[in-house]
């Protein structure tokens, strides 16, 4: 039978493929990706390819879809079940496999879904993205033999080697909350390991996410945890995202840390054993962040926003830890390179379980700078980029400093501010930051009247947060 195969284009993104199922993203895509990706894992002279879900309702469709067209080109798949994205991750380092893909909608809501893949132990993503796309259009895929189909639950090797590397001193009182996400069940499996008293908040696995959007980036997602955390006397609050790639902390009064607070925490720790190291920031991170890596004896690069963006950077330049303002963290410090909430948690409350001041004492010795939150702007697929050129060139043309490493950062002597197009959504993200309300005021309205210069209307009410 001949195979070709159209994806719609909106799907096919940065970092993963992803879309609304049944109308962007369907079972016939998931074949499509399988029959593609295992041929191009073929011809680069591997054969194994990992296989893993999250808990949304229509992963097990895909998945099936999915496992169908890894086999009809040949693949010899692992399947490791329902988990966390990391979970699929660590299979693809510690299992003999070639490539890797997770069936995942992330933080995106419940009718969404997509795929994250790995070819060998590296990010499969942009151009590869693109390539398996054309590839199934043009029908070019590698005939073989049909596949094979085993299954292996990882789960508890996965939580062993979690175990390995929790350091703390003293048992913390921690407040969780899954998120009905995809790490419930392995959650579950180590916090019968770790030292401590624990409570879960929604770590019944749902896909449709009865509590809250499964988002800890978003602060009246965390409002259930901040009341638990305060009622329980809790050291800290822990939540997840959908897949449990990201991570969010609460300290113990009920004040929300964002990435690039906590990944000074963790910075620190990490300096102390790797003095001079390189810590990656994404763009949109504090100044803050990058100021205190380098007191802290570090060398700060900032980079792109993305994952996949920041995994490569990470292997380009031997950094030991980096980190993004969503709540990605990768340790390339005894781990494996790769974003992994658990694994995040499991050494940031050893940090908090070795110092003998509360996580509200670090929280309020931080400087002081006001910014807004992640500002997200509906903006047109076939839209956003142009936006973000045509402000960067105007910005260039009237000699302001920026920097175009992602989108554009621009710095004046109020403080900065960003703007860059989401590679996941149709959407454009900003943020500013400022040392007084009068500075922040005027990056916001610097940012406004660009934004309306290219056709756009923004809303900046009740965008001020101390950070």
């Amino acid at each position: 039978m001949t195979f070709k195969h159209e994806f719609q284009t909106t799907s096919l993104r940065e970092y993963d493929i992803r879309g609304i199922v049944g109308e962007t993203l369907t079972a016939a895509d998931a074949f499509a990706i399988g029959r593609v990706f295992a041929s191009i894992i073929i011809e680069a002279g591997g054969k194994s390819v990992a296989v893993g879900r999250d808990g949304r309702l229509s992963s097990p469709m895909l998945e099936d879809a999915l496992i169908r067209g890894l086999m009809a080109s040949g693949a010899a798949v692992l399947s490791i079940g329902e988990g966390p994205t990391p979970m699929l991750y660590y299979a693809a380092f510690t299992e003999p496999t070639d490539g890797a893909v997770m069936v995942t909608g992330s933080h995106n809501p419940a009718n969404y879904n997509g795929f994250k893949m790995m070819k060998g132990k590296k990010p499969f993503f942009g151009k590869d993205i693109l390539t398996l796309g054309a590839r199934a259009a043009r029908g070019e895929v590698t005939p073989q033999a049909p596949g094979t189909l085993a299954h292996k639950d990882v789960s508890d090797s996965y939580v062993s080697r979690l175990m390995q590397d929790w350091d703390g001193e003293r048992p913390l009182n921690i407040v969780w909350d899954n998120g009905n996400g995809a790490a419930g069940d392995v959650l579950g499996k180590l916090l019968k390991k770790l030292p401590g008293k624990h409570t879960v908040l929604n770590g019944v696995i749902d896909g449709n996410f009865p509590a809250h959007h499964p988002d800890p980036t978003v602060p009246k997602n965390l409002e259930q945890l901040i009341s638990a955390v305060k009622k329980t006397g809790a050291d800290v609050g822990v939540a997840f995202d959908g897949d449990a790639d990201r991570i969010g902390l609460v300290d113990n009064t009920g004040n929300i840390l964002f990435g690039d607070q906590f990944l000074i925490l963790m910075a620190r720790d990490v300096l102390r054993t790797h003095p001079g190291a390189t810590i990656i920031a994404d763009v949109k991170a504090s100044q803050i962040l990058f100021d205190e890596i380098a007191r802290a004896g570090g060398k700060p690069l900032m980079w792109k926003t993305g994952h996949s963006l920041i995994k490569s950077k990470m292997a380009e330049t031997g950094a030991p830890l980096a980190g993004e303002m969503s709540g990605h963290i990768f340790y390339n410090d005894k781990w494996y390179g790769f974003d992994d909430a658990l694994y995040a948690a499991i050494r940031v409350l050893g940090v908090i379980a070795r110092s003998p001041h509360s996580v509200s004492d670090f929280h309020d010795s931080l400087p002081k700078v006001l910014n807004t939150p992640e500002l997200r702007f509906d903006c047109a697929e076939d839209r956003k980029f142009a936006v973000v050129a045509e402000v960067a060139a105007r910005l260039k043309a009237s000699g302001q400093k920026t920097s175009d490493t992602d989108g554009v950062r621009v710095t004046t002597p109020d403080g900065w501010w960003l703007l860059r197009a989401s590679n996941t959504q149709a959407v454009l993200v900003a943020r500013a930051e400022s040392t007084s309300e009068s500075g922040l005021s005027r990056l916001k309205s610097e940012l406004a009247g660009q934004l309306a210069a290219s056709g756009l209307a923004p809303d900046f009410s009740g965008t001020n947060a101390g950070h």
